[in-house]
């Protein structure tokens, strides 16, 4: 078998074709800015309904950062949409083990659902502050970390930054995993 493929898109996270777009949410689970209202915007109000319903019946006290939930993708060329919180960024609290479970649980719900292919956004990179090259080095870390548990259906994760500091980023974290060559 071969290895989950991990690649880079930049760009729409809306247009990427895969089973399962991730949504960088907030944790009321309501239309937000950034890439959660893209993601609202283009699937429409289908995403939104499911989400109210997962508040109201699972988290009334809202989705906890670093915790993952799925709804349907509505209009977007995915299946689903897995919503989870990032940690805002600080410089005084190391808030990385979060940043790393937005990942982690994402991949484990993609796997229990069924959807070989995954895009995610650079979570908490953009009004949450978290430093581009450091996000980057969590986000593919951790999908890397995660490939043995989760390749299985799991087979690629696209990582879709938006912006030429970002793009750099995310190709520099990749270029540092071992299981891929150095240019």
């Amino acid at each position: 078998m071969e290895p989950m493929k991990l690649s880079i898109e930049p760009g729409d996270i809306t247009t990427i074709r895969v089973d399962a777009v991730v949504n960088a949410a907030n944790s009321e689970l309501r239309v937000g800015g950034g890439v959660d209202a893209a993601i609202h915007r283009v699937g429409g109000p289908a995403i939104l309904s499911e989400t109210r319903r997962i508040r109201i019946d699972q988290y009334p006290d809202g989705l906890p950062a670093g915790r993952a939930v799925a709804t349907t993708a509505g209009d977007l060329p995915a299946r689903w949409v897995i919503h989870t919180v990032g940690p805002v960024y600080s410089a005084r609290e190391d808030r990385s083990h979060v940043l790393e479970s937005c990942y982690r649980e994402s991949l484990r719900l993609a796997a229990s659902l069924g959807a070989a292919s995954v895009a995610f956004p650079a979570i908490s990179a953009g009004v949450y502050g978290w430093p581009i090259d450091d996000a980057a080095r969590i986000a593919v870390g951790t999908a890397d970390a995660l490939a043995e548990e989760v390749g299985r259906v799991v087979r690629e994760v696209v990582f879709v930054p938006f912006g030429e500091d970002a793009v750099a980023a995310f190709t520099r974290a990749l270029a540092g995993l071992r299981r891929f060559p150095r240019d």
